[in-house]
């Protein structure tokens, strides 16, 4: 397993040299004046301040120059000083979030963080044992009412669920309002009574001992939650279905009933580890795009993480902030895929010793 381990390792920096590759050639068709963007904190208040930008970073090097430079740093002559450099942690300057593009991911991530492990309990937990349920009572009226749920719940687009269920559980009932916090609580957890230890507001409440302050976010995070859910439940019901039946029709399981062994025990035993291989894989993917940020239900539910940001830079044209946030998610998705790798190989011993 440790062997396993370290070898999907060792691959993480090659692909992430990769991307970052992709991602600066995707900048370097920007003009130098463009790119400049990287480099500017405030509208220039002189002329030629752009120019004298251009000519201090190089942005009219040659393009190999641009990028070592790019992901190393600037070294000042003057002092000497390195400056900037994606492995330093420099992904430019965010005109949106009028603050570096690292600031504004590591301000946002704590709220898709928590609303994406909220999502995943009800998402695969209920998922994989519905579509277990659905596969052993095949073509019977569980199966029938399961298959006709994840049908309806994959075919109602996300924002046109959201926006349904905050027209009736916020403006009709007033039960579940948008955001992350309501505005009294909100400025409760910013005073000095209040420790923000992951910034994670339900872990946080629960680790100041404060009921009330998880009691609010609960409230707020129950819409965006089930709107997640039930897309990506419906697709994941539809994955584990398909691969139990298509297990519970392999011939170790016929052989395994015909030993006399308890169904629950066939089932549990010999069919639900392997058909849980592709699961696996759907699972994990969908996981990694909730944390990378889910664009529509955090704008529709007015929630200030990765994906509501990823999409007021779009629209302003923040070029510079899509493309750092664009390397981030990519580092996700790589070290995601390595713990979607691992679990195969929990699941499944042989993947270990392809």
């Amino acid at each position: 397993m440790t062997n396993y381990i370290i070898r999907r390792v060792m691959i993480i920096p090659i692909l992430m040299a990769g991307i970052s590759m992709l991602i600066f050639a995707m900048l370097s068709l920007l003009t130098p004046y463009e790119r400049a963007a990287l480099y500017v904190t405030d509208i220039p208040k002189r002329q030629g301040a752009i120019e004298g930008i251009i000519e201090k970073y190089g942005l009219d090097d040659p393009i190999y120059v641009q990028y070592w430079r790019w992901m190393v740093g600037q070294k000042d002559e003057d002092t000497g000083e390195v400056t900037g450099g994606v492995l330093r942690g420099d992904l430019g300057w965010s005109k949106v979030g009028k603050s570096t593009v690292a600031e504004v991911i590591a301000r946002r991530l704590p709220a898709t963080a928590e609303l994406a492990i909220w999502s995943a309990i009800p998402l695969i937990g209920l998922a994989v044992w519905m579509g277990i349920k659905a596969a052993v009572n095949h073509d019977k009226f569980v199966d029938q009412i399961l298959r006709l749920a994840a049908i309806a719940g994959w075919s109602i687009p996300t924002f046109v669920f959201g926006l349904l269920l905050l027209l009736k559980f916020y403006s009709d009932l007033d039960l579940f309002p948008p955001g992350r916090l309501s505005i009294g609580m909100n400025e409760f957890i910013q005073s000095d009574a209040f420790i923000q230890y992951t910034k994670l507001h339900t872990l946080d409440a629960l680790l100041n001992l404060r009921f009330d302050v998880f009691k609010d976010a609960i409230r707020h995070l129950v819409l965006p939650v089930v709107t997640l859910s039930v897309v990506s439940w419906a697709f994941l019901l539809r994955v584990t279905r398909s691969s139990m039946l298509d297990t519970l029709r392999q011939d170790y399981i016929t052989t395994a009933r015909a030993k006399g062994l308890p169904e629950s025990k066939v089932i549990s035993r010999h069919a639900v580890p392997n058909a849980l291989i592709p699961v696996i894989t759907v699972g994990g993917l969908t996981l990694i795009g909730l944390f990378n940020g889910v664009v529509i239900t955090e704008t529709i539910f007015n929630i200030k993480g990765i994906g509501s940001f990823l999409a007021q830079a779009a629209v302003a044209l923040d070029v510079v902030s899509v493309l750092g946030l664009t390397l981030f998610s990519s580092m996700i998705l790589i070290v995601g895929n390595l713990v979607v790798d691992v679990l195969y190989s929990i699941v499944d011993p042989r993947i270990r010793l392809d």
